[in-house]
C-alpha cells in the first residue's frame, strides 16, 4: 500500500478492552520519551442506552488512574470554537501530552510528535473513518502507533477490524467497508428511509453509473428537464421523491 510523501507506515492493533490498562501503560512509557498521543471516543458524553466509552468519561479515568500526572487535554464538538481552538493549539506546542478527543480531530491537525493514537470503542467507528484518524500520527520521524480497542462480538466486526489492521490503502478499505456493511448502511440512507439500488450494482455498474451521473448534470444545466415533454415523467418521479 503506497504512503503519502514523507509519511511513516503506522503499526495498527487491535485489542480487547481487558488489555486497556496494558495499553495505556505503553502510551505513558511513550510520553515519558518526549512522545504525545491522542484517545479518540465515538461520543462526548456518557450514554444510558449504550455502553461505549466517551470521551468526557475516558479523560476523568485517565487523569485519576491510567494516565494519572500526565498533562491530558479535552476536546469534542460541544466546546466553543475558541476553546477547542486553545486546546488544539495547546497540543501542537507540547504544552499538552495525551488529548482526548472525539473525530473533532479526525482532519485538519498535525503534530508530528504525536507518536500513538488510540481509538476506544473502534467497532463503532467507520473503517474509513478509522483510517482517517489513524492518519493523525505517522507524521514525524518516530515510529507511530494506531491501537483500537474493539469488542469483537461478530464476525463482520471481526472482519473489519482485520481490514484495518492489514491495510493502508484508504480505496481498499473503503471498498471492503462498503461490501460488508452494504450501501445503505455506509451512506447511512437505511436509517432515513431509502432503498436500496433496484437495479444498478454500485460495484459492478460503476462506469455506468458514473456516465448517468455525468449525462443527469448536463440535462440539468441544459434546463430541458424543466420543460421539455420528453422528460415529463422523470420530473414527475423526482418531484415526488425529492
Amino acid at each position: 500500500d503506497e504512503l503519502p510523501p514523507g509519511r511513516k507506515k503506522v503499526e495498527t492493533y487491535v485489542v480487547s478492552p481487558a488489555m486497556r490498562r496494558r495499553i495505556y501503560n505503553f502510551v505513558k512509557s511513550e510520553v515519558q520519551k518526549g512522545r504525545q498521543a491522542y484517545v479518540v471516543c465515538p461520543i462526548i458524553d456518557d450514554s444510558d442506552t449504550l455502553d461505549i466509552e466517551s470521551a468526557i468519561n475516558t479523560a476523568e479515568k485517565l487523569k485519576k488512574d491510567y494516565l494519572k500526572g500526565i498533562r491530558i487535554g479535552l476536546v469534542h464538538g460541544r466546546l466553543k470554537s475558541e476553546d477547542k481552538d486553545d486546546m488544539l493549539l495547546k497540543f501542537k506546542n507540547g504544552e499538552i501530552d495525551v488529548l482526548v478527543s472525539t473525530t473533532v480531530i479526525e482532519v485538519g491537525i498535525d503534530v508530528p510528535n504525536a507518536s500513538v493514537i488510540v481509538v476506544e470503542s473502534a467497532d463503532r467507528f467507520g473503517l474509513s473513518e478509522l483510517h482517517q484518524l489513524r492518519g493523525r500520527v505517522g507524521r514525524g520521524k518516530y515510529k507511530s502507533y494506531c491501537i483500537l480497542i474493539a469488542d469483537m462480538e461478530n464476525e463482520i466486526s471481526k472482519e473489519r477490524m482485520k481490514i484495518i489492521s492489514k491495510t493502508s490503502d484508504g480505496f481498499k478499505i473503503s471498498e471492503k467497508d462498503l461490501r460488508l456493511r452494504g450501501t445503505g448502511e455506509f451512506f447511512g440512507v437505511r436509517q432515513h428511509g431509502l432503498p436500496e439500488l433496484k437495479i444498478a450494482n454500485l460495484f459492478e455498474d460503476i462506469n455506468i453509473l458514473r456516465e448517468t451521473n455525468k449525462l443527469a448534470r448536463e440535462l440539468v444545466k441544459s434546463g430541458r428537464i424543466y420543460y421539455d415533454e420528453e422528460y415529463s415523467m422523470l420530473r414527475n418521479i423526482t418531484g415526488n421523491k425529492f
